[in-house]
């Protein structure tokens, strides 16, 4: 294990680094003239309390890491820090009480039941006020972000809104009619990017060195289906934001090389990775990845914190899908991955700017834009084919191969409709055989014990792959995914009148998923609104089910 006070002295450095390290690390705020000012960004809990944090999470006081990590002190840290070390020696010196002095914890929320005899549709309309959140105002050192409008959490220990758990969410919030919702959430990210540079993986200070599957422009996508198209050219600034913190350090890279989120291949052509601005324990999972970068052999613990928080930005956190051994956590490598789910977004991000920009009436810019979605299609199909096996994966830039194993991740070329038909066809074929399983799609086919592995599979990728599989024809396919994932859902919503993070979807046990570093959540955002749509597609696959059996919530707009 390493020193205790060795990450204090790197948190100070990287603080530093942070600082200066341009609009991924800069907080902007307006002025008075109506230009920006730049301010620090926020530092996380790890690097405010340093000595303090580390020793708490070491005698994990409490049985979430993330809890201490969202504690909101009560004075200023340097003030705490200097009480902290006078009294650390002091005879009886209590170090929970000290905490439960200079801190305000996180409490759980109060257990939503719904009224008896409910329906799983109008469960869910009726959590939507429930998960809703308004913190335009945070007290000082919180370790929460501000946001001007109010948004929808997951629900359980996830107290913060998600980046791309948001985009499924807000799927639900429009098929309940509260468009009002949708374009709040939408506003935040823009005022995210527009602050930070980039969409954190949540708002939390702990969240802003990295990102998460960039879904931004299917928000705005989506808000245009409602709006219409000068909705596109309204978010323009903010995607072009987005898509410069993709490829921010394309500009000279060498072939073979990689630099922070970009990998230039060795035919020149650019594909992105996931990344992370830092390369210490995470804030929220301290102790964990400590105990996993112990067990790394012969590499440094830096290199497996990296890894370990690139697989957080991934949203896969974690699977078999970043490991050089599918059951060892300590192989992660995910830095070395180029993910076809990332690029398939990426390429939707280059094509909805072609629109924005079009929209905008930026003739020269529009096809800029798609001329680099086209490149990037044509390398998508160029290096993330298996054509052994005829189904889309990953690939490893530094040993230059594909990594074989299928994934639920092979869907999102169909998704974003940049697969060749006959590789379309081929891929569903994959999924059928290897993928599907009595409840739903299964996210990989290992038990790892990784809650981003077989047996679970996650809402999300069920909307991704029943999408996808509509865009080329594959409807009966799409229909066994989306009704088994329905009925899974219903068979425990029936017995505990709840939904939640993630399914079991194969063998005997169906309902809720397990494995990863936390008890299963309740809630749950993502799962809520792509159960809507599963609704309002397959409803008739589903006994007693109606499928206007809900009135739409009312809009909720600040």
């Amino acid at each position: 294990m390493p020193a205790p006070y060795s990450h204090h002295v790197r948190n100070i450095l990287l603080a530093l680094v942070l600082a200066v390290a341009g609009a991924g690390a800069a907080m902007a705020a307006p002025a008075v003239s109506g230009t920006l000012v730049q301010a620090p960004a926020p530092q996380p809990p790890d690097i405010l309390f340093g000595p303090l944090f580390e020793a708490v999470q070491q005698a994990r006081i409490y049985p979430d890491q993330k809890t201490f990590a969202d504690a909101v002190p009560r004075g200023e840290p340097a003030s705490i820090l200097t009480q902290y070390r006078q009294q650390r020696a002091q005879t009886g010196f209590d170090l929970k009480r000290f905490v439960d002095t200079h801190f305000i914890l996180p409490t759980a929320g109060t257990p939503y039941h719904p009224p008896a005899g409910q329906t799983l549709r109008a469960h869910i309309d009726g959590l939507w006020p429930v998960l809703t959140r308004k913190t335009d105002s945070v007290a000082p050192h919180d370790s929460l972000l501000p946001l001007p409008h109010s948004y929808v959490v997951p629900g359980g220990r996830f107290r913060e809104v998600y980046y791309w758990d948001s985009y499924f969410t807000m799927l639900g919030l429009a098929e309940s009619g509260n468009w009002g919702l949708v374009k709040n959430m939408t506003d935040n990210f823009a005022h995210e990017i527009d602050a930070y540079g980039h969409i954190p993986n949540g708002n939390r200070s702990y969240y802003l060195s990295r990102s998460q599957p960039p879904f931004f422009s299917f928000m705005v996508e989506l808000l245009a289906s409602h709006e219409g198209d000068a909705a596109y050219a309204r978010y323009l600034p903010q995607l072009k934001k987005e898509y410069d913190y993709w490829m921010r350090g394309a500009d000279g890279l060498a072939k073979g090389a990689a630099a922070e989120r970009v990998v230039r291949l060795e035919d020149g052509g650019l594909l992105n990775r996931y990344w992370d601005e830092r390369d210490v324990p995470r804030t929220e999972s301290w102790m964990e990845d400590i105990a996993t970068a112990g067990k790394a052999k012969n590499r440094p613990a830096a290199e497996v914190y990296r890894d370990l928080r690139a697989g957080a930005a991934s949203g896969w956190d974690f699977s078999s899908r970043w490991l050089t051994d599918p059951h060892d956590l300590a192989t992660i490598h995910t830095t070395d991955i180029i993910p076809v789910d990332l690029n398939a977004l990426l390429f939707h991000l280059e094509q909805t700017l072609a629109r924005a920009s079009k929209s905008a009436n930026a003739a020269t810019e529009a096809l800029r834009y798609a001329r680099l979605a086209d490149a990037r299609r044509h390398a998508i199909n160029r290096v993330l084919w298996n054509q052994q096996d005829g189904y889309y994966t990953d690939y490893d830039w530094r040993k230059k191969s594909i990594t074989r194993p299928i994934t639920a991740a092979t869907v999102f070329p169909l998704f974003v409709h940049i697969a060749p038909r006959e590789r379309a066809v081929s891929t569903a074929r994959a999924v059928r055989d290897q993928l599907l399983k009595e409840g739903g799609l299964t996210t990989t086919t290992v038990n790892t014990g990784q809650q981003w592995d077989a047996p679970n599979g996650w809402a999300p990728l069920q909307w991704v792959a029943v999408q996808g599989l509509h865009h080329y024809g594959q409807d009966a396919l799409a229909q066994s995914i989306g009704s088994r994932f329905l009925r899974n859902v219903q068979k425990l919503y029936d017995a505990q009148q709840k939904l939640v993070e993630k399914y079991v979807v194969e063998g005997e046990g169906l309902g809720g998923g397990g494995g990863g570093e936390y008890a299963l959540q309740d809630g749950f955002g993502w799962t809520n609104g792509v159960t809507l749509k599963l609704l309002d597609a397959y409803c008739g696959d589903l006994a007693g089910c109606k499928k206007q059996d809900h009135a739409p919530a009312p809009q909720t707009a600040h």
